[in-house]
């Protein structure tokens, strides 16, 4: 306590001849030293106690006003050779760890499982590290399957294909391919690891089409406690289900079989409408596409359809935009020529060639000029209006190609999952909702950027999925809400991600209970507050069945070896498990 009381007055000091006056009145209470070993003894400890008051000056939190009085000479220092940096792809999560393992065969997964139970040390399974949430992070230890990445078996009469659980689905995609299958839907990118990706309940979009965990019809979980499990609809289906959205809590999934589909082409159809046309036309296009996606973009009255359907249904249309793509981008261009004449008064070294960069690209760099204000998000997004109005028209490619979406660069997102009623009877609160959401965005002043993404999926069979439903008719909508991270300012990043959390915070307390709305398991962000999490926490209870989540975690990992911090705050243990059948 005292070093601490001393770091913490030192620190108040402003030069080394206070710290040293500062020592020597704490100290004259005691006799002087008699001796040159006394006097060797009091000057380590003055310098311990320096030493202790830099650290607390480097490391003690100032006032956003104050950071540039704040030196930081650690900041760049490189790390140790055996301490791995491991983020999510947004750069908004971040752990270092000196345990990373990556096994490249089955049996040096379960040793590494094995042993890790044995010495009670922790070993998260981690995919692609693609979540928003870094729900896979572990300082402690995580164990990541990118090296166990082979195709097992492909059944093409059956349409199935085994694969170890660290492939990444584009790997997967072009391995299917001479086989003449693919996956029946895909997320927004490809670059996630098949376990990581059915772990979460990942969906893609279609009201017929079901979450991608649903493919899943077997697999082998290897656990601390039990070793390697193989689960099927016939095998311990109880557990099957429950472990094909098990958030890595449960095993680490090692090898997957998944029921694909006939490798077909799309073809897509891009068209801008607005808030009323798609009421009238809402229950028919859901029916009718077999995927089907809206861009809702705040502050203006557009809505972007995008209906993908095979092509059988479109024979005579013209796959030709009206505009090219250079045409469509240009108003994007103008607008950052004009925007960088009101924030700068000349050019800077790092400015882009803006005739090279994308749609996407030239958002990021338009709203890392002011991407708190309000007025400039929405010059953005009336601009990002035009780019759509601009980009109408017909694509037709492979599946996996067409259904892939740019999602811009990094970024905060919450996503929700609420029901919408059945395919035969919509029951139009996800148009509701979207209605509300936007209502907010302009009476709370939120500087919310496009697109708002809503789209939708059949029911999961997975009791842990955000879609799961007995009654197999059901659809569920899943709407997203973003604010880029268009810099790699701290401050600026902190500024946004303040602003973003209180967004969220104003569609949670005003929409989520009221539609039944729950978020993606890779989005879900665990609160800070006590009362908050507490909250959150009796929030899943009420959805999920966490006390069996919970009893399957303590028999197949009772020393939570897979766990981290936030999946022990979102369910933590407690006793009325054990008494759950």
């Amino acid at each position: 306590m005292r070093h601490l009381l001393l770091a913490r007055l030192l620190r108040r000091s402003s030069s080394p001849s206070h710290h040293l006056q500062l020592v020597r009145a704490l100290s004259s209470s005691s006799p002087l030293p008699a001796s040159d070993a006394d006097l060797r003894k009091y000057a380590g400890y003055a310098l311990l106690v320096l030493g202790c008051g830099a650290a607390t000056y480097y490391s003690f939190p100032l006032p956003p006003d104050a950071l540039h009085k704040k030196a930081v000479p650690f900041k760049y220092a490189p790390l140790p050779d055996d301490l791995h940096s491991v983020s999510n792809w947004s750069a908004t999560h971040e752990v270092h760890t000196r345990v990373f393992l990556q096994p490249d065969s089955l049996p040096a997964l379960e040793d590494a499982l094995a042993t890790a139970h044995r010495e009670r040390r922790k070993l998260r399974p981690l995919g692609s590290g693609l979540s928003p949430n870094g729900l896979a992070l572990s300082r402690a230890g995580m164990v990541n399957l990118a090296l166990m990445d082979k195709v097992l078996d492909v059944d093409a009469k059956k349409k199935t294909v085994t694969v170890q659980a660290g492939i990444r689905v584009a790997e997967l995609v072009d391995a299917l391919r001479e086989h003449g299958l693919t996956l029946q839907n895909f997320a927004s990118i490809r670059e996630q690891q098949v376990g990581g990706i059915i772990q979460v309940g990942a969906h893609g979009t279609g009201a017929r089409l079901p979450p991608i965990d649903e493919q899943v019809i077997s697999m082998k979980l290897v656990t601390p406690a039990k070793g390697t499990i193989e689960l099927s609809r016939e095998k311990d289906p109880d557990l099957f289900y429950l472990a094909r959205c098990g958030l890595g809590g449960l095993g680490v999934v090692a090898e997957v079989t998944l029921q694909c589909v006939e490798r077909h082409q799309l073809i897509e159809h891009t068209f801008v409408s607005n808030a009323d046309e798609v009421k009238k036309n809402h229950k028919k296009w859901l029916s009718e596409n077999k995927h089907i996606k809206y861009l809702w973009i705040p502050y203006t009255d557009t809505v972007v359809v995008v209906q993908c359907n095979p092509p059988s249904r479109w024979k005579t249309q013209k796959f030709t935009s009206k505009y090219g793509k250079d045409e469509a981008v240009q108003h994007f261009r103008d607008l950052y020529r004009e925007s960088l004449k009101k924030y700068r008064t000349k050019a800077e070294s790092n400015d882009p060639e803006i005739d090279q960069l994308s749609f996407t690209e030239l958002r990021d760099w338009l709203l890392a000029l002011d991407p708190l204000d309000k007025d400039h998000v929405i010059r953005i997004n009336k601009a990002e209006a035009e780019y759509w109005k601009k980009s109408e028209g017909y694509r037709m490619g492979w599946s996996d190609e067409i259904l892939g979406f740019d999602c811009g660069g990094q970024q905060w997102v919450s996503e929700t999952c609420f029901p919408a009623g059945t395919l035969a009877k919509p029951n139009m609160k996800d148009l509701d909702y979207i209605e509300e959401l936007l209502q907010l965005i302009e009476k709370e002043d939120i500087p919310a950027p496009a697109p708002i993404e809503q789209r939708w999926t059949a029911c999961s069979t997975s009791p842990m999925s955000p879609a799961s439903s007995s009654q197999e008719d059901d659809i569920f909508s899943w709407v997203g809400i973003i604010m880029y991270l268009p810099t790699s300012d701290a401050r600026q990043r902190k500024e946004i991600t303040e602003d973003f959390f209180n967004y969220r915070s104003v569609t949670q307390t005003s929409l989520w209970d009221g539609y039944s709305a729950y978020e993606h398991w890779a989005k879900i962000e665990v609160p800070k507050d006590k009362d908050e999490l507490a909250k959150l926490q009796a929030r899943l209870r009420k959805r999920f069945p966490v006390d069996a989540y919970n009893k399957a975690r303590r028999e197949l990992d009772p020393n939570k070896i897979l766990s981290n911090a936030k999946l022990e705050k979102l369910f933590p243990v407690t006793e009325s498990i054990q008494h759950v059948k």
